[in-house]
Parts: structure tokens; C-alpha cells; sequence
């Protein structure tokens, strides 16, 4: 079943709701499997009362059967986003999306397998494969914007896995690649680390103009050198 499809279809519960005296203890079904205990207390109280007056009061009776059946049409949409399977990707409604979200695990895109991006978040495989390539260069993603940047990901997937996303920050992580002292060492300070001195000019007066660079696959945008120039210090 599509995302869209689970949307579209209407729990046997709510068919149950609708007959008398009894309907409410479908709400409270419905309550018990979307762990909302709101909901079960509502369809107990429904079903209790209805038991009470099913004997003597015909009138309030048929409010309580209509008040069953508006709770159900009432709950229904929130059920079906609470039992949203997690094997199905986000619906591409950003609202529905985002509430979905909410009530799913996080996936930490520097700290998680290439699965976790592919059927935690949804991301196509061709993108996951990209993220893990540039985050064995030593690249320590910082924004949903930097990552759609970095590894093309068009909008329209990138607001959809968007919620699912958080970026951590891992100093240790960081501290096992050295191409950062490209943000820091002076010119000779490279070419004392085995780099050419045309090369080693060239990222420091990039570093001097744009600011520092993100990752390896950054300073290779931006300077257009290849990594053979400079892979002495980045491993």
C-alpha cells in the first residue's frame, strides 16, 4: 500500500462505531491502537452511559449515538496518521508529512548507516551513496540546505525527508581526518606537509577570499583542484 493509499482507506473501526449502544467501544479500539488514551476513555464513557439509558431514555440515547459517530469522523484522519506504517515513506503533504515525523526516530545523517537514510528517511539509494561518500572524505553536514546543495537532492524529495532529519556534531568524528588544516595552515605550513607551493597558494587564497572550506568535496568545488593535489594532508 502507497502512501496515498493508506489515506484513503477507512478502519473497520469506524464502520463499528456507528451502531448503537455499543459503537463507542470502537473508538476505544481505535484509542488502543494508536496508543491514545484520550480516545479509549471517551469510547468506554460513550459505551457506559448508552448501557445506562438504553432502558429509559430514547432521546438522550440518540444523542449518544450521534455523538459516537461524529467522535469517530472526528478521530479518523488522526488515526490514520498515528498508525501511519513506518515502512512507507513521508507523504508528500508537508503538514501531514511534518505531524508523521513527530512520532518517528530521528535519522542523525552524520551518525547512521546508509539503511537508516534509505528506509529510516526515505532517500533514494543513488543519495544515501553520495551522503556516505562524502562522509568517508571526512564532510560533517551541518543543514538540510548544505546537504541538498552538496549532493543534488531535488526539492521535492528534500522537503519530504526533510522532518525525519537531524545533523549532529562529532569532534571525534572530525579530529580522525586532517584535511582540515587546510582552514588553518599558512602557505608554507602546507608545502611543509608535502604540497606544492602553486597548490598550496591557490586553496589558501580561496580560504583568504570565501571563507573556510566545508569539507573535501568543498574544497575540491572551489578550487577545482583534484585530490591527488592535495590528498597528502587529507588522510
Amino acid at each position: 500500500m502507497s502512501e496515498i493509499n493508506w489515506f484513503q482507506k477507512t478502519p473497520k473501526w469506524f464502520w463499528w462505531s456507528f451502531f448503537p449502544v455499543l459503537g463507542g467501544l470502537a473508538i476505544a479500539y481505535a484509542g488502543q491502537k494508536s496508543n491514545t488514551k484520550v480516545w479509549i476513555a471517551i469510547g468506554i464513557g460513550l459505551t457506559a452511559v448508552s448501557l445506562v439509558l438504553s432502558e429509559v431514555q430514547d432521546a438522550f440515547l440518540t444523542l449518544l449515538w450521534f455523538a459516537q459517530i461524529g467522535t469517530a469522523l472526528a478521530i479518523k484522519q488522526s488515526y490514520l496518521i498515528k498508525t501511519y506504517p513506518h515502512h512507507l515513506p513521508l507523504p508528500d503533504n508537508p503538514q501531514l508529512a511534518q505531524t508523521i515525523a513527530q512520532k518517528r526516530p530521528k535519522v542523525d545523517v552524520n551518525n547512521c548507516s546508509k539503511d537508516d537514510l534509505v528506509y529510516g528517511a526515505g532517500l533514494p539509494i543513488a543519495y544515501a551513496n553520495d551522503i556516505e561518500l562524502l562522509r568517508n572524505e571526512g564532510h560533517i553536514f551541518t543543514s538540510s540546505e548544505e546537504l541538498a546543495n552538496l549532493v543534488d537532492i531535488p526539492n521535492n524529495i528534500m522537503q519530504r525527508v526533510e522532518p525525519l532529519l537531524v545533523f549532529g556534531y562529532y569532534t571525534q568524528s572530525e579530529a580522525e581526518f586532517s584535511w582540515r588544516c587546510l582552514n588553518t595552515e599558512s602557505i608554507d605550513g602546507l608545502v611543509t606537509r608535502g604540497m606544492e607551493a602553486d597548490v598550496a597558494k591557490q586553496i589558501v587564497a580561496e580560504r583568504q577570499k570565501n571563507g573556510e572550506f566545508r569539507s573535501v568535496a568543498d574544497v575540491k568545488r572551489r578550487t577545482g583542484l583534484p585530490l591527488k593535489a592535495y590528498e597528502m594532508v587529507v588522510y
